[in-house]
């Protein structure tokens, strides 16, 4: 699946997801509503209706009383009409399915309308024992009922109004419940497919961008997590990166073999011109006149130059190339320490600069590495500390230890490195601005050759500088390196050797 087709099946299940408890909810609304319609429809309409046949009982009373005191017409005529809306409001209550109350409403209403043209009659011809026996036997206990079965009717109807609105408040409790789960369970669904989708892209995403992080560190043997064969946009920009890496290696390695080739190809010229200047000198032909004796010396410390240039430029490649030559063996670390005090002591007289070298008591009398190339890394960071210290500055080379791993440091107070030029401080031929402040002028390569030594003794080489203020070196290696090492770029693990190449890139 492509990761457009990921993206969409995604957002489309996300929206599929959330529409679902809408859906849900808008049913168990739509439930609640019927109920609602049907409370008033029923339950509220036939109330209101018992309540209009109550008020005309009450107004059938006051017009029989009316009737029986005054004998009038008029009462005559408001009895008539309050009996027959209550005929009417009987013959609506049949709908509401009151049972036997509504039944036994339009009897009483019945016996009601019987009893009703005796009463006028006798009332209107003023027999008054007659009409107040007609009232008292017929009309008043035919009210009396009417009245009776409109509070059953209403009664029964509040029960039946009870049992609706409690089912009614159950069902909206239960889609309430039910909607809430559904929505819980929907927006864990959609947070599970969020960070489906969210893993899916930025996972990969950072994935590539750690392998182009490391690409232009010169790690081109880094590997992606992500499968070249993967059928999506991240399976051809993995097939694209791994094609990348593997063409830069080639070049990478041409390079690091022609500047190898290169370098000793050189040396044979050189050895050549430095063996004529030494004949030239000794006067082999001829003797010299102090003018070209003079010339031959400039051209001979030239061709010595030239010499170490091309040793570092050798050194370097094998490094790159992994040839390079580690012959780890016990030494005793005070004589190292000895032995470059006593070479830089010299040195630090003729600048003016003081030189203090300290030992922690704690540092281990005998290590396992290798002397030689130990030695000239400290060596190179010592003289690059004595090249920038002006005089009157100070330099000071210090050893420590931390369990396992001895701390040693380069500090001086010289003119130190700018901020935004020591991420490329151990690059080859990187030279930083304050080359002004040397005595001598380097080639660029003595960093990046020590930081190789380091890293193949499994260690590590740091700077912190301040303009104006001087720099630090600090170096951080194992007590001990195994005595069998073939090889300089051949570290522990594949991923050990690409760091060795990119410190040198």
């Amino acid at each position: 699946m492509t990761l457009r087709a990921r993206l969409a099946a995604g957002m489309l299940a996300i929206a599929v997801v959330l529409v679902i408890p809408l859906v849900l909810a808008l049913h168990s609304l739509e439930a609640l509503h019927q109920s609602a319609l049907a409370l008033r429809n029923t339950e509220f309409a036939a109330s209101l209706l018992l309540g209009r046949i109550r008020g005309r009982t009450e107004n059938l009373r006051r017009a029989e009383d009316a009737l029986l005191i005054v004998h009038d017409s008029a009462s005559q005529l408001r009895m008539s009409t309050e009996i027959a809306a209550l005929s009417a409001m009987a013959d609506s209550l049949e709908q509401y399915a009151l049972d036997s109350a509504a039944q036994q409403l339009d009897a009483a209403i019945g016996a009601v309308d019987v009893a009703a043209p005796k009463e006028y009659g006798a009332a209107l011809s003023r027999r008054t024992t007659r009409a107040d026996s007609l009232s008292a036997n017929a009309m008043r206990p035919a009210i009396a009922r009417l009245e009776h079965w409109t509070a059953a009717a209403e009664a029964s109807l509040r029960e039946r109004t009870g049992d609706r609105v409690a089912a009614a408040a159950e069902a909206a409790e239960q889609a309430r419940q039910f909607s809430a789960a559904v929505l819980a369970f929907a927006a864990l669904l959609s947070t599970g497919i969020a960070v489906w989708l969210t893993r899916s892209v930025s996972g990969p995403v950072e994935d590539l961008e750690t392998g182009m992080e490391a690409v232009s560190e010169g790690e081109f043997g880094h590997r992606l997590a992500i499968a070249p064969h993967r059928h999506d946009e991240f399976g051809r920009l993995a097939a694209s990166f791994a094609t990348m890496a593997r063409q830069l290696a080639e070049l990478d390695k041409l390079k690091a073999e022609f500047v190898s080739v290169a370098s000793h190809e050189l040396k044979t010229p050189l050895n050549v011109l430095l063996g004529y200047l030494q004949l030239l000198e000794d006067g082999v032909y001829g003797e010299l006149t102090d003018r070209q004796l003079e010339v031959c010396q400039t051209l001979e410390v030239q061709c010595h130059a030239i010499g170490r240039l091309v040793k570092q430029l050798l050194d370097v490649s094998r490094f790159e190339a992994g040839g390079g030559k580690l012959e780890p063996r016990p030494f005793a670390l005070d004589q190292l320490l000895g032995e470059l005090e006593t070479s830089f002591h010299v040195l630090a007289r003729q600048r003016d600069v003081a030189f203090v070298v300290t030992r922690d008591p704690r540092v281990p009398v005998e290590v396992v590495w290798d002397p030689d190339r130990i030695s000239e890394v400290l060596g190179n960071l010592l003289s690059n500390a004595f090249k920038f210290t002006p005089r009157g500055g100070r330099v000071d080379l210090g050893v420590d230890a931390d369990g396992d791993h001895v701390h040693m440091h380069v500090r001086d107070t010289g003119a130190g490195i700018p901020a935004s030029q020591l991420p490329r401080i151990f690059d080859k031929f990187f030279q930083a601005d304050n080359q002004v402040a040397a005595a001598t002028e380097g080639t660029g390569l003595g960093l990046a050759i020590a930081k190789n030594i380091v890293e193949a003794h499994r260690g590590t080489i740091t700077v912190d500088s301040t303009p104006g203020v001087g720099t630090a070196f600090v170096i951080i290696l194992p007590t001990a390196l195994p005595q069998r090492r073939p090889r300089v770029g051949t570290p522990p693990t594949d991923r050990r050797g690409i760091a060795l190449a990119r410190s040198s890139a």
